[in-house]
């Protein structure tokens, strides 16, 4: 079993991944390699001069990777709770998590399929979002969404910045204690 099952590896998915990895915490990225960064060119990434977006997707899996996370390609086809917590169906094999992230871009399909509550989007192009709160909690417990699908704005530092901020929040809801992860300069 996962402690965290990801579905999307675009920027929200990945930087969650980076972040629950890091922490030692058992990840799982399922992406259908859907994710609209892949069109993208970014000169507004804040570290970064210039990119492409398939660019920047792949150095965020490589990224969780180096920390841990397993990285699939399937499509998440259902998602239902179980007594131990999540059973995430693919169109190629099933898996078992502790806590579920939806990192599914402009994807609505699968929330609305599970049941979760969804509302209008704010943003161009973005009709359906996931209603969250604060700290990216869906109205199902134990799944949690992140970037422009939990509402936040469509620009890939702000979906990063999102996908870090409700995997911290997951990290320390398993931990029982508020996590922070700050790395130090080497010597």
């Amino acid at each position: 079993m996962y402690d965290v099952v990801i579905v999307g590896a675009g920027p929200a998915g990945a930087s969650a991944a980076l972040f629950t990895a890091k922490a030692g915490k058992k990840t799982l990225v399922i992406d259908n390699d859907k994710t609209v960064t892949k069109r993208a060119w970014l000169e507004n990434h804040y570290g970064v001069m210039e990119i492409s977006g398939p660019d920047l997707v792949e150095t965020g899996k490589k990224q969780a990777s180096k920390f841990g996370a397993e990285i699939v390609a399937a499509t998440v086809t259902n998602v239902a709770k179980t007594d131990a917590g999540f059973k995430i169906e693919t169109d190629r094999e099933q898996y078992e998590a502790k806590h579920v992230i939806l990192a599914t871009g402009f994807a609505a399909d699968l929330a609305e399929k599970i049941g979760l509550q969804t509302k209008a989007g704010t943003e161009p192009r973005v009709k359906t979002i996931i209603d969250v709160d604060a700290a990216g909690k869906t109205s199902v417990e134990g799944v949690w969404a992140a970037g422009t699908i939990a509402g936040v704005s469509v620009h890939t530092i702000i979906t990063a910045g999102d996908g870090a901020k409700v995997a911290i929040n997951v990290i320390s809801e398993i931990n029982g204690e508020r996590y922070v992860d700050h790395d130090v300069l080497k010597a």
